[in-house]
């Protein structure tokens, strides 16, 4: 099977990196591996009897959802379990060595050295209060790749072979003056800082743009090539596990469910797990359109033969402009720039473009959060710029948020009950027995049970959150749902489960979407028309079918040409 994925001119690695495995032991061997975590409810099994081999050089994905046991067996190597955690059977032999029983500080000389890391978040992983060349120093002097004396020429090295540019300034900064995707680029230095024989990188862009993320996983794959560094890559996105990995492994309940070739396991997959990741993951199945996208570009295209073509907007902005003054800069910042869009009624409209490009400050205007600076918002034909203070509160019932992140968005210390019947109470719809029952309907709609009810969000799963939180913004009965990257936090089957649960509910219910992403792929997937915005500015605008087909924007090509998998064909 490696061989196979080796032969493949598909495949993106260098296949000159990974040896004949028949006359070069694993540099990595992992047999039998089970991890135990210590609970207060008793002794929870995350990971049972895990086999995987890495050869020098080579890239192996390990790819399954949340709680599949990936980031567990990716920690049991490095020896950095969470509190509570050991392993209970197997053993890791990293080039010969077992590593398994070996003491602290053993693990500490090899940490580092032998093994590198670079983990996800870049804000929780990096020291606020210590600048990045201070941290980059630290992994150097410990381990005695530099002194005192060439230490700081060292740490600019590393700095600048990550891809950092400017590397001398960005050793003095602190990791909040840097953007997401110069921190993890900071991380990339701090893990390959010591030249390690393996780099286990745990979901290390899966935060950023496709553009940034393509950026670097290609500086990673251009330090580790050059390094001969074999590499652990830890994910869920299976577009990026085909384009970036020899091998992948399947991992399902703390179990290996399939492994072999990448090409192989996301073309023909065995395990009906591995099955139902591929159908999901919309890197992926990005060319399976749903078909009532098809059945919409026909009923409008007979709308347009009728005449009737574009008289329902339900909501319509016009030179929409959004400026903010900068202390100490002669120049304002402008946000948004002279945007016109609309959205019709009962589909989905798709704002894209990467961090920065002026998507959600475009939402949060039209949500009202934040006043615009020019331009006119109408929501069926009002300009809500002049609404007095009832029709305000009618506009604030119709048009509801879904944000990206649902813990934040969900009061920690109310019950779902609480946080769904909440905007019930505030604007007094229906007695207190109606409101229960409207509540236990909302989450029938989202095909959550009524067990739920009485628990809090810290007892829910990430997906069962975001459910929650698009119960609360139905609980209205609005017209419009204003959707803020609101499943670039979940795992490739729960994204699946809630994409199909709004289009579900926009079919119920009629509801129109403004759906905000930087995942074209996922945008594909839902939407009916796509708005590419880049600097504040709208750069393209058409139907999803004609944007996915036949881009007219070189940034919009740009775009989809980072969707990974795209270069193996996997994606379009």
């Amino acid at each position: 099977m490696r061989d196979e994925a080796m032969n493949d001119d598909n495949v993106r690695a260098d296949s000159g990196r990974v040896r004949d495995s028949a006359v070069s032991q694993p540099l990595l061997q992992v047999s039998g591996l089970a991890v135990d975590f210590t609970t207060m409810d008793g002794v929870v099994h995350a990971v049972e009897g895990v086999d995987l081999e890495i050869a020098p050089g080579e890239t192996v994905a390990i790819v399954g959802e949340s709680g599949s046991g990936k980031s567990t067996t990716a920690m049991a190597v490095i020896g950095l379990l969470a509190s509570g955690g050991h392993v209970a059977r197997g053993s890791i032999r990293l080039d010969g060595r077992e590593l398994v029983g070996i003491s602290e500080s053993e693990l500490r000389d090899i940490r580092g050295r032998d093994i590198g890391m670079v983990p996800q978040d870049p804000m929780s992983n990096l020291n606020p209060v210590a600048k990045i060349g201070t941290q980059v120093a630290e992994t150097l002097l410990a381990h005695g790749i530099a002194t005192r004396r060439d230490v700081d020429a060292k740490v600019i090295a590393a700095l600048s072979a990550a891809g950092l540019p400017d590397p001398e300034r960005r050793a003095k900064q602190y990791p909040h003056e840097l953007s997401g995707g110069l921190r993890q680029r900071a991380l990339i230095a701090i893990g390959l800082a010591c030249r390690p024989r393996l780099l286990i990188a745990d979901e290390p862009t899966s935060a950023l743009d496709v553009t940034v993320q393509r950026t670097i996983l290609d500086q990673l794959d251009d330090m580790t090539r050059e390094l001969g560094t074999a590499v652990l890559l830890i994910t869920h996105d299976l577009g990026l596990a085909a384009e970036r990995a020899q091998r992948v492994v399947v991992m399902h309940r703390g179990r290996v469910v399939e492994q072999g070739a990448a090409r192989q396991i996301l073309e023909a997959p065995q395990h009906p797990y591995t099955q139902s990741l591929v159908k999901a993951a919309p890197s992926i199945a990005a060319a399976r359109l749903r078909p009532e996208v098809f059945h919409a570009e026909e009923r409008r295209g007979a709308e347009t033969d009728a005449g009737d073509a574009a008289s329902d907007n339900i909501v319509e902005i016009e030179g929409l402009r959004k400026v903010y003054p900068v202390r100490g800069r002669g120049e304002d910042f402008v946000a948004v720039d002279d945007v016109s869009l609309v959205i019709p009624r009962g589909e989905t409209v798709a704002i894209v473009g990467e961090s920065g490009s002026g998507k959600t400050t475009t939402a949060r205007m039209l949500l009202k959060l934040i006043e615009p600076t020019a331009g006119t918002i109408r929501f069926e034909g009002r300009d809500v710029s002049t609404l007095d203070r009832a029709q305000a509160r009618e506009f604030r019932q119709r048009v509801q948020p879904v944000f990206q992140d649902p813990y934040s968005s969900l009061n920690p210390m109310f019950t779902i009950e609480r946080l769904i019947a909440e905007p019930l109470e505030f604007y007094k719809r229906g007695s207190r027995a109606e409101r229960r029952a409207r509540v236990r309907k909302l989450l029938d709609d989202v095909a959550l049970p009524h067990s739920m009810l009485q628990r809090y969000p810290s007892e829910l799963s990430g997906g069962q959150r975001q459910r929650v939180a698009i119960a609360r913004a139905l609980a209205l009965s609005p017209d419009l749902v204003v959707c803020d990257e609101p499943v670039s936090a979940l795992d490739v089957l729960v994204q699946d489960q809630v994409l199909t649960l709004l289009r579900d509910l926009q079919q119920e219910y009629g509801l129109s979407y403004l759906f905000i992403s930087h995942d074209l792929a996922v945008v594909r997937l839902i939407s009916d028309y796509v708005c590419v915005m880049k600097d504040g500015a709208l750069v393209e605008a058409a139907s999803s079918e004609e944007i996915f087909t036949n881009p007219r924007d070189p940034y919009t090509r740009r775009l989809l040409a980072s969707i990974p998998g795209n270069e193996l064909g996997i994606a379009s």
